[in-house]
Parts: structure tokens; C-alpha cells; sequence
């Protein structure tokens, strides 16, 4: 299709057939295109990339490789570091099967030549409330603009070579693309992937015995990822984090969250840029790559992948919402090759607006989202709250057992209070939450074994919400009325 001559290896849409050559390029251009087409991500800049070890992630290591090294045209200017979260405690690994993925995800992470950072699932115990808090954008210098900062970074860059002088041998071409970009090689390198504590494990897998649903299941999953891979970011310096969603990835997540409640969100969920955290913001470069297109690559220039099982590996045709909008999806682009391309492009146009107000506005305690349970007369979720709250009071059902923290008899082994006070809880904690986290929780059995971050944040908003409400009375307006002339 571009060169005329070379023999056709691969065919991505109808008519666009290309030979080896040219579809690196135009891989490599789709990369590099859609980083420079932003600019959110500044020279110098520390940006972590979360790895999963599936086919998206790994071309986005590969192209960030390629992009730093010293035979490339334009070099990528920012500062790499590679997050691995293993998550084989709940997705049915044995401990020899953890073992061996984490030895492997090891040697793939260490090859990468990149800092990295290899953590677990159960560290969700060990994180601090702080992580659950807004934290404010870093204020940016006076005059200050992408084009600005290109030239300085050039210009640094330049000095340091001047100064060390280019005598580099070629084995030594990953630690000196380190030193100019301001890192040593293993400096922020975790220890070796040991499986942590068994008591850690052992909570772990109570906290997600304790979901009903397997959709509940995943969204939480995300959730308890997301929270551990923030907590590495701003623990070690990085403003950006790179995710490698594809363009059908994107799809599916758009019309899955459609269906789960968070249509509110979908701007921040799927689009380039997720700024929802303040201080850390999460790009999405792979966003334009169709899962096809991905698979060629890694076929065609050999880049490693490490598979692994997930949460509905194994289980029913339609265990959760998660797989069936996706096996939907999948059956029509068989049918109809332009339904994937369609879904990404009706998501791109929606946009993120800020509320408007002066005050900062109340987020959800698990996703950070802006609340969107702000009840309007006549809208659908009034008409929701209404029906669930007179199926509750309905006279005929003795037992305790909808609504409630736990269920029957394993009430008070579950949460080692009475029904009664679990419902409280769980009152008290649903008004902390979004649309779409509250139908999370609400498949939970009891909110006891939730990690203590989140059990201790949902108490110091209470006790606040509380403190205001006692002192309404003696607040001062944000806008005050104008006196009369």
C-alpha cells in the first residue's frame, strides 16, 4: 500500500495491505503521532508504564525501547519506569504458578533496561488513606510551554555530552540513554518477585470471597490495581502513567461502563488523558491500535508477552458483564469489521467538562470521580432510590437478609457484628460512593474485610461530614448576596 514494491505480509483492513517494512513504520508513526498530537507528556518528565504482560502493553514497552535508543531519528524525551502488579492471588494461581510468572515478568522487566518496579496485589493493606485523596495539579512555572521546554531539555542534554564526552561502547548503550535522561540503572528497582505474606494472601482472598458477582469482582479488581499503581507513582516522582489499552479495548470498555453505571465517566475512563487524580495523570498512547493490528506486531518482530489467567478464565459462556459485552462486541466486528472502529470514535468525542463552581467538589472515596448522585426531581436515579428503599420496607420478608451487611447466619461470624449494625455501615458508607462503585459494594456480602485505607478514609469523611453539619449554622456563604443599593 505505501512502498509499491515490497511482497505483501499482512493484510489490517480491506485494501490496506502491507510488507514487514512499511507496517513498522506506519506502527511506529501511529505511536509517536499520537504522543506528539497531545503533548501532555513533557521532555524530562517521569512517566511509569504499567505493565500487564498481555499483547498491548508489551508493543508499548517495545515502542518506548525503540524510541530511546540512539539510532532513532527523534528520540522520545521523557523518563520510562515499568510497574508490574501480580494479581495470582485471586485469579486461581498456585503458589509454584505465581513463582513462575513472576520469574518470568522478572527477566521481561530487566531486560526492558528501564527502572521497574515488580509489586503485589496484597500491598492494597499496607497503602495509606492519603491515597484516596484528591491531590492538587503541580503548578506550572511562569511562561512556561511544550516548546520551551524542549529547547531546555535539548539544551541540557547537549551540556551533559559535552561534558562526559561520546566514548561509549555498544554494550553500554542502555546505561548511557539512563544517565541522560537522569536515572541509574536499577535505582528504583524492587527486590526479587518473592511472594509476600501468606497472612496478606490469606486476606486477600477473604476480602474477594466476600463479592458475590464476578462483574463486582473485576471492578474491584481495577479499582484495588489502579490505587497500588498511583500509590508507586507518587511515592517515586512520576507525574504520568502510560496504560496499554488498545482501540478494542477502549470499545469494549466504553459500552461495559455504559452498562454498569458510570456513563458519567466515560470521557475519563477511555479517553487519552485521565487527570481525575490531580497530581498523577494517566495516558492511554495504544487507544488507536486495533487488537489485530497489536498481534501482527508481536508477531512480526518477536516481542515477548507473558500470559497468565484472569479472574473469568475458565468459568461460564456469560459470567459477567465485562465478558459478555465483549464476546458482543467481538461477534458483530466479525460480521460488520468497522464496529470497533465506530464504538472508539463515538467515545472519542465526549469530553470531560468541570463542574461549575468555585468549591472543590465531593469524589467518590474508591474511583475519585466527582460524584454523580446528586438526586434532581423526577430523574431516574430518584425513581431508583424510591423503589429500593420501599423494597426494603416491605412487611412480608421477615429476614434481614436484602439490604443488609451479611446475610443469615454467618452474619455475625462475617462482619462480628449483628445484621443491624452492618446495615448502618453499609448506610453510612453507600452516600461516600458514585453511582457505579455503589453497585460494587452492594454485591459485597459485608464491608469488614475492605482494606484499611479505604475503611479509614470512609471514617474521617463521616466524622467531617458530621463536624459540618454541627456548624452550618455559622459558616459563611460562598457567594454572598449583593446588598441593596
Amino acid at each position: 500500500m505505501k512502498c509499491k514494491e515490497g511482497a505483501p505480509v499482512l493484510v489490517i483492513r480491506v485494501g490496506d495491505a502491507f510488507c514487514k517494512a512499511c507496517f513498522r513504520e506506519y506502527f511506529v508513526h501511529k505511536f509517536r503521532a499520537m504522543l506528539g498530537k497531545n503533548r501532555v507528556i513533557f521532555p524530562g518528565e517521569k512517566v511509569l508504564l504499567a505493565l500487564s504482560g498481555g499483547p498491548s502493553s508489551s508493543a508499548m514497552l517495545r515502542q518506548v525501547q525503540e524510541g530511546l535508543s540512539r539510532e532513532t531519528a527523534k528520540r522520545l524525551r521523557f523518563v520510562p519506569g515499568v510497574i508490574y502488579v501480580d494479581e495470582g492471588a485471586v485469579c486461581g494461581q498456585s503458589p509454584e504458578e505465581r513463582e513462575d510468572t513472576l520469574t518470568r515478568m522478572q527477566a521481561l522487566l530487566q531486560a526492558s533496561g528501564f527502572p521497574h518496579h515488580l509489586i503485589h496485589l496484597e500491598e492494597v493493606f499496607e497503602l495509606p488513606s492519603s491515597i484516596l485523596q484528591h491531590a492538587p495539579h503541580a503548578p506550572s512555572p511562569p511562561g512556561s510551554s511544550y516548546k520551551a521546554a524542549v529547547e531546555g531539555f535539548i539544551h541540557q542534554q547537549r551540556q551533559g555530552a559535552a561534558g562526559t564526552g561520546d566514548t561509549m561502547a555498544p554494550e553500554g548503550q542502555v546505561q548511557e540513554r539512563l544517565a541522560v535522561l537522569g536515572m541509574q540503572e536499577g535505582a528504583a528497582a524492587s527486590p526479587e518477585g518473592l511472594l509476600p505474606a501468606s497472612a496478606l494472601t490469606e486476606e486477600l482472598r477473604q476480602l474477594f470471597g466476600a463479592v458475590t458477582t464476578l462483574t463486582a469482582k473485576e471492578e474491584l479488581l481495577q479499582m484495588l490495581r489502579t490505587h497500588l499503581i498511583l500509590h508507586t507513582a507518587r511515592v517515586r516522582g512520576y507525574s504520568k502513567v502510560m496504560m496499554g489499552d488498545s482501540c478494542t479495548r477502549v470499545a469494549v470498555k466504553l459500552l461495559t461502563n455504559l452498562s454498569l453505571g458510570r456513563g458519567a465517566f466515560l470521557a475519563l475512563d477511555t479517553g487519552f488523558m485521565d487527570d481525575r487524580h490531580g497530581d498523577v495523570a494517566v495516558v492511554r498512547p495504544m487507544r488507536e491500535y486495533t487488537a489485530k493490528e497489536v498481534a501482527f506486531y508481536n508477531r512480526l518482530f518477536g516481542v515477548p508477552t507473558v500470559f497468565m489467567p484472569a479472574l473469568d478464565t475458565k468459568v461460564l459462556e456469560k459470567p459477567s458483564i465485562h465478558r459478555l459485552v465483549e464476546r458482543f462486541l467481538y461477534a458483530l466486528q466479525a460480521e460488520f469489521p468497522s464496529t470497533v472502529s465506530t464504538v472508539y470514535r463515538t467515545g472519542e468525542k465526549l469530553s470531560a467538562t468541570p463542574a461549575d463552581t468555585t468549591a472543590e467538589p465531593q469524589r467518590c472515596l474508591l474511583c475519585l470521580c466527582v460524584l454523580d448522585t446528586g438526586v434532581v426531581e423526577g430523574s431516574t436515579l430518584q425513581a431508583l432510590l424510591i423503589s429500593e428503599e420501599l423494597s426494603r420496607k416491605r412487611p412480608s420478608d421477615p429476614s434481614p437478609t436484602r439490604g443488609g451487611c451479611c446475610a443469615g447466619a454467618g452474619a455475625r461470624r462475617c462482619c462480628g457484628s449483628p445484621p443491624a449494625s452492618g446495615t448502618k455501615a453499609r448506610a453510612d458508607f453507600l452516600p461516600l460512593l458514585c453511582y457505579g462503585c455503589r453497585l460494587t459494594i452492594k454485591d459485597m456480602t459485608c464491608l469488614e474485610p475492605l482494606p484499611p485505607y479505604i475503611r479509614s478514609e470512609a471514617e474521617r469523611r463521616r466524622r467531617r461530614a458530621t463536624m459540618k453539619q454541627e456548624i452550618q449554622e455559622y459558616l459563611l456563604e460562598d457567594e454572598a448576596a449583593e446588598p441593596k443599593s
